[in-house]
């Protein structure tokens, strides 16, 4: 089975249980983003594409699965929002340059992206990315390694960005488990403004 196919499963069938509301990560940070188009990577059911959407910015949410999509386009429906929703396999997907301020990647790991995501923001343009990093403590999420970041790689991937915010933490799980070992960032193309 292939990935598409595999994801389509698991949306459809309820094997996998997305969350609703938008990641806290985002939440915190996006008062200090600049209006404008955003990006959303691997959005899945749609979540924190729509908290962009309602945030004001214009939006193109891009995933492999079109169950998920169709979830996220029927909830952007009800809310009355708009948000081009882009079904893609993410390893085929090219944004193009220098079109957006702010871009969103909220647990999803492709290394061969890194650095098309950062051709792709604007001048000043802001990227805010979070995943499940590996450690050597029993943590739940990804079971397998080559689905979590290395210690560090989100640094070595933007270091030619300003970097304005990292960290590599152990923090209680939400949804199952008992901890996550995750790594976050938040990186300017340019001055922040801060």
């Amino acid at each position: 089975m292939n990935e598409r196919d595999a994801w389509n499963r698991r949306y459809a069938e309820g094997d996998y249980t997305p969350r609703t509301h938008p990641a806290p990560y985002l939440e915190e940070w996006l008062p200090r983003f600049p209006p404008g188009r955003a990006l959303d990577v691997a959005c899945g059911t749609g979540r924190n594409a729509l908290a962009l959407a309602s945030a004001g910015y214009e939006v193109d949410a891009v995933d492999i699965s079109e169950v998920a999509v169709g979830h996220a386009r029927n909830e952007a429906d009800r809310r009355g929002l708009a948000v081009n929703w882009i079904v893609s396999d993410i390893d085929d997907f090219r944004p193009p340059s220098a079109t957006y301020q702010v871009i969103t990647v909220i647990r999803y790991r492709n290394p061969a992206l890194w650095p098309r995501l950062a051709d792709a923001l604007a001048p000043d343009g802001w990227i805010l990315v979070e995943h499940h990093v590996k450690s050597e403590r029993k943590v739940a999420g990804p079971g397998t390694p080559e689905f979590r970041l290395d210690p560090g790689e989100l640094l070595a991937a933007f270091a030619g960005l300003r970097i304005v915010h990292y960290a590599e933490t152990i923090e209680p799980a939400d949804l199952g488990g008992t901890h996550y070992a995750m790594a976050r960032i938040v990186a300017c193309n340019g001055s922040p403004g801060i």
